[in-house]
Formats: structure tokens, C-alpha cells, sequence
């Protein structure tokens, strides 16, 4: 039993969904999983075991930011045996091709956290996907025509930045979105031989100033659930 999830053994299964929001991991629960049960609510921080189309899946909230993110999988990946993680997030378009509702699949995540700077001793390590789970969803994102974006990621620890000029050479450099944990996520995901998968829906654009509006969000994180879960339990 870990400290911060505290389930027992054998109650989360060996492929678990991340959201930041533990109330949309309980919304993903009871909305697509057969007979989900709470395995968890310490600090409200909540997690659910069911099945999807007979396949055992887990469905954990992170929170935000790679600090919080770092806690819950740890654990997951070090305590609980689990082996695919795919994070079902939101992120800031940084393109202006990136258009909002479009999903942003993560190849790789740079970062300006200085956690993996301390693990490596300065080296800079390049935390990446698992290139099968990868594959998998876009190719079932194509088939359902869903649009959808492939490469990096920036994860920031700072949501409120006060380098403008930080994102700029972002853009110049490609970098397709923004958002706060998938570096950290493939990077335990590497040192525990894990499967790892970021996927996330563009809830604003950064250089367009366009937004979705509120009732949007729902649907299509709903798009992107559905494709993860499609493609997990292939």
C-alpha cells in the first residue's frame, strides 16, 4: 500500500488512464467502465478500477504540474505493477496550426524543470512515447478522421511564465503545444520499462488567442478518451 494512493494490492490494474482532474477521472470511470470501483481518495486525489469491453482498466487523477504528477506514478509504476500509462490531458496550442479541439500526440516532451537536470547530473535526458502506443492511436485517430497533431510538447512548472519571449522561440523551433507533466511521465516511464503515452486535447491557442468554450470541452475529451481507450486495450 502506497502513501499517497493507498490501494491495496491488486486493485488498480496494469493499465492506468491520467487525467490531471481526479473529477475527470471519475467522470471517465462512470461514463466508459463496467462495474468501477474507487480505490482511492486520499486527498480527494481519486482513482477507479473497472472494465472496458472485458479488459481490467485503471483511471487515476495526477493533478497538476510534474511534481504531482511524479508522485502518483511513481507509485503506480514502483507499488502497483502498472505497465501502460497513458495521460489524457489539455494543453495550449503553440502553433497557429494547432487549432483548438485538435488532440496533440506527444512524441516527446522538453521541459524547463530542473527534475530531470538533478536526476542526470546536468545531462539533458529526452523523455519519449512508446512508439507502439503512439502509432496506435493516430493511426485510429486518422480513421476516425479526428484532427490531430504529432510531436513535441513543452512541460512547464510555471503555468503563469513571465518569459513571452520563452514561447516564442518555442514556436520557431516547432514545438507544438503547452502543458505542465508529460516529461516527467515518460521519464519514469523509462526508468521503470513502463509504456508511456501523452495525449492531449487543445482546450486554448497561445498565438491565435482562440479558446473553447467551456460546453466544448466535454465532447471532445470525450473524442480523446475513447480513441486512448480504443487504443490500450487493442
Amino acid at each position: 500500500m502506497s502513501i499517497h494512493i493507498g490501494a491495496a494490492p491488486g486493485e488498480i490494474s496494469d493499465t492506468v488512464l491520467l487525467p490531471g482532474d481526479p473529477l475527470r477521472a471519475e467522470w471517465i470511470a462512470t461514463t466508459y467502465l463496467d462495474d468501477a470501483v474507487c480505490y482511492s481518495k486520499i486527498r480527494n486525489m481519486l482513482g477507479f478500477t473497472g472494465t472496458y469491453q472485458g479488459r481490467r482498466i485503471s483511471v487515476q487523477g495526477t493533478g497538476m504540474g510534474q511534481p504531482s504528477l511524479s508522485i502518483y506514478v511513481h507509485e503506480l509504476l514502483a507499488e502497483y505493477g502498472a505497465r501502460t500509462v497513458v495521460r489524457v490531458g489539455s494543453c495550449g496550442g503553440l502553433l497557429d496550426t494547432v487549432a483548438v479541439r485538435d488532440v496533440v500526440v506527444a512524441m516527446s516532451g522538453c521541459t524547463d524543470s530542473s527534475l530531470n537536470q538533478l536526476r542526470f547530473e546536468g545531462l539533458d535526458f529526452a523523455p519519449t512515447a512508446d512508439f507502439a502506443l503512439l502509432r496506435g492511436y493516430v493511426e485510429r485517430a486518422e480513421a476516425a478522421g479526428i484532427p490531430h497533431h504529432v510531436g513535441q510538447i513543452f512541460s512547464t512548472d510555471a503555468f503563469y511564465n513571465d518569459r513571452p519571449e520563452l514561447r516564442d522561440r518555442l514556436t520557431q523551433y516547432g514545438v507544438l503545444a503547452i502543458e505542465m507533466e508529460t516529461a516527467a511521465l515518460y521519464t519514469l516511464a523509462a526508468k521503470f520499462g513502463a509504456r508511456a503515452l501523452s495525449v492531449n486535447t487543445v482546450s486554448d491557442n497561445l498565438v491565435t488567442g482562440e479558446s473553447l468554450p467551456a460546453e466544448d470541452r466535454e465532447r471532445s475529451f470525450a473524442d480523446m478518451v475513447e480513441l486512448t481507450l480504443a487504443t490500450v486495450t487493442s
